[in-house]
């Protein structure tokens, strides 16, 4: 069910690369990954990112934490809660519409946190 809701939010539009359903604690819980991306990294990575934005979040009296964004040179990486026990990691192209990709993120967030 998990690889079904990453997968349906990858197919929502074309400006989303991958995704990725990770645990808080940095552990891998399925994901549309491209090949040769290392899914440990990714997961430590993206656990440790949402837990420092919302720290920063808390500390700076921004109120709660609704998504990490990262923009490069070749794209976006965005990610979020799905529930406290998970961060939703989503891989975004450069060129995307971001408040679609925000809209369909949280879509797929809320289905995912009630399945974990």
């Amino acid at each position: 069910m998990f690889q079904q809701a990453l997968g349906e939010l990858n197919g929502s539009t074309a400006d989303i690369e991958a995704s990725a359903l990770i645990s808080t604690d940095g552990l891998m819980i399925a994901s549309a990954l491209p090949h040769g991306m290392d899914e440990d990294r990714i997961g430590a990575m993206s656990a440790a990112l949402l837990a420092l934005g919302d720290r920063t979040a808390r500390e700076l009296a921004r109120g709660g934490l609704s998504r990490v964004l990262i923009q490069g040179e070749r794209g976006y990486v965005i990610m979020s809660s799905a529930g406290p026990e998970a961060v939703l990691t989503v891989l975004a192209k450069p060129n995307a519409k971001l408040g679609l990709i925000f809209l369909d993120i949280k879509r797929a967030a809320e289905t995912l946190s009630k399945l974990v």
